[in-house]
């Protein structure tokens, strides 16, 4: 074939600072786009062959092999496929690629997705010139007959083709590198990027040093292959031990027969996982294999909690593995990865479109060649499709989570402190998602059992009839006195809020006391002390309208309280508020007087639920550096409550007029607090100074 020499029809020269600016973000990929047109190029010639167009040879192995040449500064990238003819070259290279800058981006922004086979000459291709000043293609098709081509391009607006040299049917595309990317043809930062990018592609992947020194091994005879070069056959003696028979007499033992070995040259060994873990069918994998698959490709060696294996055909063709990995109890230190693939070819880690944000917290792989790229196969079309996709991986996970919950709830519970960061997230993000696991989410209670809510629920309703039955007064006869007027109470009470309370605590430490008088009463709280359950129970209340959350300090409730009535206490509560309130100077505290049952307990401080939720939250806005409003203008409503069968409160409200009470007062004040809340610093020194004070009283 003559030489031809193409005057290529651009309409500018900006073809090659848009592939190398716009089309790719990473120059590194052009690897993944080179190994990816070879993997193609050779599963169409399989397919050939299984429709009986074409007969392999009877010792064809498909392979790919990346050779770098450091001295000469190259790449080579060979494959064994179906190789190009003149004409296809001339289509495939030519015509496609070269049909000028705009024409190329119009023409081919929605054609990704055309073919089922990832990788098509003439796009991944061209990624080549991000790295080279030079590209010459060396093919030969497998057609009868076919001529081999020799193809050349500096990168300009012409290219030579001529009738070539090749033997073999298959392509050679060689990269003559720029100075500013002489890094690739380093075998050791080629390794890194072919590991990056093709490290699971179906068709196996070998790195070569060129004029590399031989490199040999020696195996056993028996385990010869006929591709092995032998080099030379080492014959080794039977090995031989004297040891004592049972007749204690020694006697030589062989103890390794004699065998040959062989020296050959040293097999190559390729770089990918051809049949990677997700592509199998779930009941051919063991845990030790997950558990492994896991640790290599994360490089995590600690073990996950637990997997999901998605493997999907209709209506969409998906495959992946969600690992839950051991979830840090910080929540905004959580990070995880999730690695798209498209017919085991990586395209990029954490894509939101496929994705949901929730799961991004989670490890793993997924692999969807029915995904619509674009042309640089590093980004999604803008396509309903992927919705569908990302609303399965949620589905499937809801499934998984519900489905443990309900067959292995041990377990389940045995992982909840861990993965309920990322459901709660997740029922914050994806309504759908909540509303599938509302029965199946976990509360901790204080005895740190574990109830989904529709247990709490039921558990709540038990103890207060518990209690109610408890309270009531019988009679000689023994019949439930003053019982009309305790229903009416009660539905009173229900018309008022028929919403059940669901109490929690946030720290068991700092709210002891008020655990303490639950657990007296028999009352019962769950343990909420992720900074992502004020969020997380606000969307609940939403979503739900038979329940509310309030924190164990939100109110004194009527299980806590001796019967009597406001009126009984009119007097304690006028003489004990003007008291507090001078003693404090503090015209807007709120003070109740109660008959607390624990006659310990001197007094308890009350937040209420909204407004401390509120104060919460704007703590939040300004830790994140949002909004300029002081968190303090919302400070929760604050009501001081005293127990007037209290022997201090007892004393303060006969003794009014004590030089003593106004001390005795503020001391009283900060220890509620201490059960509430840190004080402040000022404030902790007050308390300081005064319990010393207040020792010295009791010594004189």
């Amino acid at each position: 074939m003559a030489e031809k020499h193409g005057n290529l029809s651009i309409n500018s020269d900006n073809l090659f600072p848009i592939i190398k600016k716009w089309l790719y973000s990473d120059h590194d990929i052009f690897f993944r786009e080179l190994i990816s047109n070879g993997c193609d190029a050779i599963t169409k010639l399989k397919k050939l062959e299984m429709m009986g167009e074409y007969t392999l040879p009877s010792d064809y192995k498909p392979e790919i092999h990346v050779v770098v040449n450091p001295e000469e500064k190259t790449l080579k990238f060979i494959d064994n496929g179906l190789g190009m003819t003149a004409d296809e070259v001339e289509e495939y290279i030519n015509q496609i690629a070269f049909s000028g800058a705009t024409d190329f981006i119009e023409k081919y922004k929605d054609k990704a997705n055309d073919d089922q086979i990832i990788g098509h000459f003439g796009l991944g291709f061209y990624s080549a010139f991000m790295v080279a000043d030079q590209v010459t293609i060396d093919t030969l098709s497998y057609k009868d007959g076919a001529t081999a081509v020799h193809w050349s391009c500096d990168g300009g607006t012409e290219f030579d083709m001529a009738d070539g040299t090749k033997e073999g049917v298959g392509t050679e595309i060689t990269l003559f590198l720029n100075e500013d990317s002489v890094e690739f043809s380093n075998e050791y930062r080629a390794r890194e990027v072919i590991e990056k990018y093709c490290s699971f592609m179906p068709t196996p992947i070998f790195l070569e040093k060129a004029n590399a020194e031989t490199e040999y091994e020696t195996i056993d005879a028996a385990d010869k292959l006929d591709t092995d070069t032998v080099v030379e056959t080492i014959h080794e003696e039977a090995k031989t031990e004297e040891k004592e028979n049972e007749n204690g007499e020694k006697e030589v033992v062989e103890v390794s027969p004699a065998k040959d070995k062989l020296k050959i040259v040293k097999r190559p060994v390729s770089l990918n996982d051809t049949n990677p873990l997700w592509a199998k069918s779930p009941n051919e994998c063991t845990d030790e294999e997950y558990k492994a698959f896991y640790r290599k490709v994360f490089l995590d060696y600690k073990e996950p909690l637990f997997w999901i294996h998605l493997n999907m055909d209709y209506p969409f063709n998906l495959k992946g593995i969600l690992y839950f990995p051991k979830i840090n109890t910080e929540y905004d230190s959580i990070e995880g990865t999730i690695k798209l693939y498209n017919n085991q070819v990586f395209i990029a880690d954490n894509i939101k479109e496929v994705i949901p944000e929730f799961l991004m917290l989670l490890k793993g792989v997924i692999d969807c060649p029915d995904l619509p790229l674009n042309v640089s196969r590093s980004a999604l079309q803008n396509d309903g499709f992927v919705k569908k996709i990302s609303e399965y991986i949620t589905k499937k996970v809801a499934d998984k989570l519900i489905g443990m919950c309900k067959t292995d709830k041990e377990n389940y519970e045995k992982y909840w402190d861990d993965i309920s960061p990322f459901i709660k997230f997740g029922c914050l993000k994806d309504t759908k998602f909540c509303d599938k696991m509302n029965d199946y989410i976990l509360f901790k209670n204080l005895d740190d059992k574990y109830l989904t809510l529709p247990e709490l629920l039921v558990k709540e309703e038990e103890k207060k009839d518990e209690n109610k039955d408890e309270a009531e007064v019988l009679d000689a006869d023994g019949n439930p006195i003053k019982k009309e007027s305790t229903d009416a109470a009660d539905e009173n009470t229900e018309k008022k809020d028929e919403r059940k309370v669901i109490y929690y605590v946030t720290d068991k430490l700092q709210q002891g006391q008020y655990i303490k008088m639950f657990k007296e009463q028999n009352m019962d709280a769950v343990i909420l002390d992720h900074n992502i359950d004020t969020s997380f129970i606000s969307q609940l209340e939403q979503r739900n309208e038979h329940y509310k959350f309030m924190r164990i300090d939100a109110d004194v409730t009527e299980s806590l309280k001796d019967e009597t009535s406001a009126e009984d206490l009119k007097a304690e509560t006028d003489t004990l508020t003007d008291v507090f309130k001078k003693a404090l100077n503090n015209d807007k505290l709120t003070v109740k007087v109660e008959k607390l049952k624990n006659a310990d307990i001197a007094s308890v401080i009350t937040l209420s639920e909204e407004g401390r939720r509120m104060q919460d939250m704007m703590k939040m806005y300004a830790m994140n550096g949002m909004g300029g409003m002081d968190p303090n203008m919302f400070a929760a409503d604050q009501t001081l409550t005293l127990n007037a069968n209290n022997e201090l409160v007892k004393y303060i409200f006969e003794h009014k007029d004590s030089e003593h009470v106004p001390m005795f007062c503020e001391q009283l004040y900060d220890l509620a607090m201490l059960s509430n809340q840190p004080l402040s610093v000022d404030a902790m020194a007050k308390f300081v100074q005064r319990s010393n004070q207040i020792m010295m009283l009791l010594a004189k």
